[in-house]
């Protein structure tokens, strides 16, 4: 593979994690999300007067009891949330865009709460010729060939700032988790936000979250309760329609949880020039839970730092 192949596919890495990131972004920018309770027709117990002497006892109705399952299986959801603070391993990347099909070596380094770092290397030497890191300050390309790299908080990239992208929704993709607009993390008192179909047909259950023109959806397998696929989607009225689709499948035992080992997530939107959807799957070979590196990069002084508009010109050319 030569260097005019290499090239295209660390550039195209920055735009379609960005692109990809787009319609989260979307979503979180809107972080006032209205609270929208668990689909399962919940009845109201008729209440008992309170000058009665003797307790009515009541029984819980079919409405009542399908609420408490959907909570729980929410739960049992997160609870599938790996606890390792860090997750490692080489993987082969591969781009799909159009009529293009690039495959790489590469590797996967993400620290919770801290980091998310792609890697690709050159075939066979194995020497890194592109770097692709978010922090929940900034995010950071490095293109090893050329000497370049883009070092930018996420209000200094216009792409990035007018979509309100978050790290922590790319992390929860990344991470195989749940996620609410605007959170850190989905605590057991968020579990209420979430449109639950219990009576799903299939192997698995939607979860939902929606706003507007706005929806996330997670299709979740009804045994193990495990994350198969996270679906975000925008209806815009001015550029039509985006649909980022992640799926996840592979998973590996790391520790007392199961983590996938391969990530496939395409976006597809009326508003990207073309209208192609763009591929990315990262096939890990193994997951680790390693601690042994830094979290934080630092780009050489004899690198050129370029603007992100740069970058994204060079892509859409």
């Amino acid at each position: 593979m030569n260097n005019k192949y290499l090239s295209f596919i660390i550039y195209h890495l920055s735009f379609s994690v960005a692109i990809l990131s787009f319609s989260v972004a979307i979503l979180l920018a809107a972080c006032g999300t209205k609270k929208t309770a668990v689909d399962t027709n919940v009845t109201s117990v008729p209440s008992v007067p309170s000058d009665s002497r003797t307790s009515v006892p009541t029984s819980p109705t079919p409405s009542d009891t399908r609420t408490l399952a959907a909570r729980a299986f929410a739960k049992k959801v997160t609870d599938n949330a790996v606890y390792a603070k860090n997750i490692v391993g080489d993987m082969q990347f591969n781009l799909q865009s159009g009529s293009k099909d690039y495959t790489v070596a590469g590797s996967l380094h993400m620290r919770h709460n801290e980091v998310i770092r792609l890697q690709l290397f050159l075939p066979f030497i194995g020497t890194e010729v592109g770097r692709l890191e978010f922090t929940p300050d900034y995010v950071l390309v490095i293109d090893r060939l050329h000497k370049e790299y883009i070092q930018a908080g996420y209000n200094q990239v216009d792409f990035l700032a007018q979509n309100g992208l978050s790290f922590y929704s790319l992390q929860a993709l990344f991470w195989n988790q749940l996620m609410v607009p605007g959170k850190k993390t989905v605590g057991e008192g968020d579990l209420e936000k979430f449109t639950i179909n219990m009576d799903a047909a299939g192997q698995h259950v939607p979860l939902s979250l929606s706003n507007g023109k706005m929806k996330y959806q997670w299709n979740v397998d009804k045994n193990s309760g495990q994350i198969a696929q996270a679906l975000v989607t925008y209806q815009s009225t001015h550029t039509g329609r985006s649909q980022l689709t992640w799926n996840y499948a592979n998973f590996r035992t790391v520790g007392t949880k199961r983590f996938p080992a391969q990530q496939q997530f395409t976006f597809k939107s009326a508003a990207v020039k073309g209208g192609e959807a763009t591929t990315i799957t990262i096939s890990m070979s193994e997951v680790k839970t390693d601690d042994k590196w830094e979290a934080r990069t630092t780009p050489s002084s004899k690198y050129k730092k370029v603007e992100a508009t740069d970058i994204l010109s060079r892509l859409m050319k």
